[in-house]
């Protein structure tokens, strides 16, 4: 069997992605055939033994699945705080998924897990540009400036937002709530929230639709499906 580099090897093998990969071998988390190891030219294959933090390592079957995350889950394997996570949701999945990005606490909506690290590098990369389709309930009713600049993008705290889509759904005269949906193709913390807060409309709701072509279409919330071999070709497929 051929040989592929140590942060590929654990990548595959759903460790992390290979940057981070890379840093736990430079960080002298990785042992191989007895021995720490910290440079990255060094090739492996499933005759080689390998530990990371003293758990030995398998290579697992790849795995890409689509969640219809609910409200109050966290996006992550593990909480500090012992709050639920998303992998608690997963009931018949032995292999070591992880979430491609993350939608907050109180978000609701479409989320993709796998252990393919090659795979999740591709869809986070900035280049990418999967376009992402939120639903907002936000306070207040927008005005055309204000739809306008969330369309041309503005300046938040650390960044300029690109441009985004922009549509009116609905509006709550009652309540003096708008129903908003949002099309990005970046994926900052909060930024959803921070761009309807930055033009003076909180967000009181939020759940994200699609990613790309993917919708939640046959989910209900809390429960998941595995992407196609088709889905998964089309979206590395988009490099």
């Amino acid at each position: 069997m051929e040989k592929i580099r140590l942060q590929k090897f654990m990548a595959d093998a759903g460790v992390a992605s290979r940057r981070k990969s890379e840093q736990m071998i430079s960080e002298g988390h990785v042992v191989v055939n007895g021995k720490t190891v910290r440079e990255m030219g060094i090739k492996v294959d499933h005759s080689d033994k390998i530990e990371v933090d003293g758990m030995p390592l398998h290579s697992e079957k790849k795995r890409y699945i689509l969640m219809y995350k609910p409200r109050g889950v966290i996006s992550a394997v593990k909480d500090d705080k012992n709050r639920k996570v998303v992998t608690d949701l997963l009931e018949d999945v032995d292999e070591r998924v992880y979430p491609i990005g993350r939608l907050d606490y109180d978000t609701s909506g479409l989320l993709l897990l796998t252990n393919d690290g090659d795979f999740a590098n591709l869809l986070m990369h900035p280049r990418y540009h999967v376009e992402k389709t939120y639903i907002a309930k936000v306070q207040g009713f927008l005005t055309v400036e204000e739809i306008k600049k969330l369309e041309n993008g503005l300046k938040l705290k650390d960044y300029t937002t690109s441009r985004a889509k922009v549509h009116i759904m609905s509006k709550d005269t009652k309540k003096n709530t708008s129903l908003v949906k949002m099309v990005i193709h970046e994926g900052h913390n909060h930024q959803v929230k921070n761009m309807f807060a930055a033009v003076g409309h909180p967000v009181e709701k939020l759940a994200r639709e699609k990613y790309g072509f993917l919708t939640l279409d046959g989910l209900v919330s809390g429960k998941y499906r595995n992407l196609t071999r088709l889905e998964v070709a089309q979206l590395k497929d988009r490099r």
